[in-house]
Parts: structure tokens; sequence; C-alpha cells
């Protein structure tokens, strides 16, 4: 057989998440952690954007990845392991917000109850610049409070596309809607976000919703124990 027509290995095309996934349904702890490093932030936001919780947002992402690292074997590669994970958050956080509103229990965004130990949004300001630093905060509080505001119909495209950076495509394959109706919400929540927020807020909302430092460690930590390994 010609060089050129050489029949490819199929480990050629083997997702890069799968390596990942087998070490970590073999219990492996630095694959675990690993996974959670890596995804924290995004499923943090998605699950918040739902649910409009910090603490209820934090205790369903730590559900969500016991459900996903007890039952790895239903991951295919035949999406991301991201998508995969988002696919998982979203639906425990929209089952926990069904029961809220069956309960009849409204969820308040700035409940303080739901504030407790929550970690600062990372500044890129210099400590020794309080001034800017206090600014940037009150800027970020601002853009959360404005995003939180949305309807639910277009809160959640609002952060994959806009606060996560999600393509069209990807939002529209994580929602499992048509691209066409990503643009359309999308459209409308960058309107209604408009009304609360001036034009230079936009450049800082990457920085919204964080999970990292303390959080970030406490959630993985969770999630291990849970699991049976150490944190």
């Amino acid at each position: 057989m010609a060089r050129g027509l050489e029949r490819s290995d199929p480990d050629d095309f083997r997702s890069p998440d799968l390596d990942m996934v087998a070490a970590a349904a073999a219990r492996d702890g630095d694959a675990l952690r690993s996974i959670m490093k890596t995804h924290n932030q995004r499923l943090y936001r998605l699950a918040r954007a739902i649910v409009r919780d910090n603490a209820e947002a934090e205790d369903i992402v730590q559900e969500a990845y016991v459900r996903a690292f007890t039952h790895l074997d239903g991951f295919r590669g035949d999406s991301t392991l991201a998508t995969w994970l988002s696919r998982i958050v979203i639906n425990e956080a929209l089952g926990r917000l069904r029961k809220t509103r069956r309960a009849g229990r409204v969820v308040v965004a700035d409940d303080p109850r739901s504030q407790a130990d929550i970690i600062p949004f990372p500044l890129n300001a210099s400590t020794e610049d309080p001034e800017r630093a206090m600014a940037q905060r009150q800027i970020l509080q601002l853009v959360e409070r404005a995003t939180d505001s949305l309807p639910d119909l277009y809160r959640t495209v609002f952060v994959a596309r806009v606060i996560e950076g999600l393509s069209i495509e990807e939002t529209a394959t994580l929602l499992a809607i048509r691209p066409e109706t990503v643009k359309t919400r999308l459209h409308r929540a960058r309107s209604l976000v408009r009304k609360e927020l001036d034009a230079q807020i936009g450049p800082v909302l990457l920085d919204a919703f964080p999970f990292a430092g303390r959080r970030c460690e406490r959630l993985s930590a969770a999630v291990l124990k849970r699991l049976g390994l150490p944190g």
C-alpha cells in the first residue's frame, strides 16, 4: 500500500479527554484534581447563571462532579469533557430550580446567607492601589447584578457566550438549541445589560463570577472526600 494511502491508527483520532477520563475512572486522585481545576470556573459560572445563588451554585457543581466521577463510563468522547460536564451541571441546576419553584421559595441573589466565605473577585489592580482595586470590585459587582437581573431565557446564553467565551456553536450544543436561537437570545441579553451598565463595563466581563483560590480547592477536596480519596 502506498505510504500516502496507509490506514491511520484509530488512536490518532482519540479524544485527548479520553486518557484523562480513563485515569479518573481508575480513581487517580491527580487526574480527578486536574479535571476539577480545569473545569471548576466554567461549571460554577453556568450553575450560578441558573440559580443566582453562590452557595447553591457551589453545591450544584460538587454534586455534578460526584455524579460524573461515579459514571465516567458514560463519557464516550462524542463531545468534549467540558461539554459533558457542563450538561450535567445544567441539568442539576435546572432540577434544583424546579424544586425551588415548586416549593414556592424564591432565590434572592444577594441573600446574605449565600455570601458566606465567598472568595473576592481576582483583581488585576495592584494591592498598592487600593482605590483602583475598590473601583474594579464595584464594577464587577455591577456586572454580576446586571447579569442576575436577566430573565432565565437569556441569562444562561449570556454567561456561556459572553462571560465564559464559548462560540455560538458551542453554546448551541451545550444548551441544545439552534445557533440562530443563541444569536437572538444573546442580542436581547446584551440589550438588557446595556440598560444597566455603561458601554465601558464590557471589557471586565471575563473576570466576573470567579472560581479560584480557596473556593476551588475546597470544592475539589470535598468531591475527593465523597469519593473516598485523600484530599
